[in-house]
Protein backbone atom coordinates (compact mmCIF):
# COMPACT_ATOMS: atom_id res chain seq x y z
CA UNK A 1 0.00 0.00 0.00
CA UNK A 2 0.89 3.49 -0.48
CA UNK A 3 1.69 5.30 2.81
CA UNK A 4 -1.17 8.07 3.80
CA UNK A 5 1.05 11.22 3.33
CA UNK A 6 1.14 10.94 -0.61
CA UNK A 7 -2.61 10.42 -0.57
CA UNK A 8 -3.20 13.70 -2.23
CA UNK A 9 -0.49 12.71 -5.24
CA UNK A 10 -2.83 9.30 -5.44
CA UNK A 11 -5.74 11.48 -5.98
CA UNK A 12 -4.21 14.05 -8.24
CA UNK A 13 -3.03 10.27 -10.39
CA UNK A 14 -6.29 9.33 -10.55
CA UNK A 15 -8.28 12.47 -11.30
CA UNK A 16 -5.70 13.35 -14.03
CA UNK A 17 -5.79 10.12 -15.61
CA UNK A 18 -9.65 10.03 -15.83
CA UNK A 19 -10.14 13.54 -17.22
CA UNK A 20 -7.71 12.90 -19.89
CA UNK A 21 -8.89 9.53 -20.47
CA UNK A 22 -12.80 11.36 -20.58
CA UNK A 23 -11.63 13.98 -22.79
CA UNK A 24 -9.50 12.84 -24.81
CA UNK A 25 -12.20 9.84 -26.02
CA UNK A 26 -14.74 12.28 -26.51
CA UNK A 27 -12.23 14.36 -28.78
CA UNK A 28 -11.26 12.14 -30.71
CA UNK A 29 -14.93 10.59 -31.61
CA UNK A 30 -15.52 14.32 -32.43
CA UNK A 31 -12.96 14.84 -34.85
CA UNK A 32 -12.69 11.47 -36.29
CA UNK A 33 -15.97 9.43 -35.63
CA UNK A 34 -16.34 5.59 -34.57
CA UNK A 35 -13.57 4.80 -37.04
CA UNK A 36 -12.24 1.58 -37.02
CA UNK A 37 -9.00 1.61 -34.84
CA UNK A 38 -10.36 4.46 -32.99
CA UNK A 39 -9.36 2.66 -29.33
CA UNK A 40 -5.74 2.50 -30.72
CA UNK A 41 -6.18 6.44 -31.82
CA UNK A 42 -7.89 6.95 -28.42
CA UNK A 43 -5.00 5.46 -26.25
CA UNK A 44 -2.10 6.72 -27.61
CA UNK A 45 -4.05 10.35 -27.34
CA UNK A 46 -4.84 9.34 -23.55
CA UNK A 47 -1.27 8.63 -23.50
CA UNK A 48 -0.30 12.04 -24.53
CA UNK A 49 -3.05 13.74 -22.80
CA UNK A 50 -2.32 12.12 -19.08
CA UNK A 51 1.78 12.71 -19.67
CA UNK A 52 0.52 16.85 -19.86
CA UNK A 53 -2.32 16.27 -16.93
CA UNK A 54 -0.63 15.12 -14.54
CA UNK A 55 1.89 17.03 -13.77
CA UNK A 56 -0.45 20.29 -14.71
CA UNK A 57 -2.76 18.82 -11.59
CA UNK A 58 -0.25 18.99 -9.17
CA UNK A 59 0.87 22.31 -9.89
CA UNK A 60 -2.53 23.62 -10.78
CA UNK A 61 -4.80 22.01 -7.41
CA UNK A 62 -3.41 24.08 -5.07
CA UNK A 63 -4.32 27.16 -7.06
CA UNK A 64 -7.85 25.87 -7.83
CA UNK A 65 -8.59 25.57 -4.35
CA UNK A 66 -7.25 28.62 -3.07
CA UNK A 67 -10.00 30.24 -5.89
CA UNK A 68 -12.60 27.97 -4.63
CA UNK A 69 -12.34 29.36 -1.16
CA UNK A 70 -12.26 32.72 -2.74
CA UNK A 71 -15.75 32.02 -4.45
CA UNK A 72 -17.61 29.83 -2.01
CA UNK A 73 -19.21 32.04 0.23
CA UNK A 74 -18.31 31.08 4.42
CA UNK A 75 -21.61 30.65 6.16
Amino acid sequence: MIPKRFAKFVFYFFMAGIMSGVVSLVISVINLGWIEGIIGIWLKGWALAFLVAFPTVIFVAPLANKLSLVVVSKD
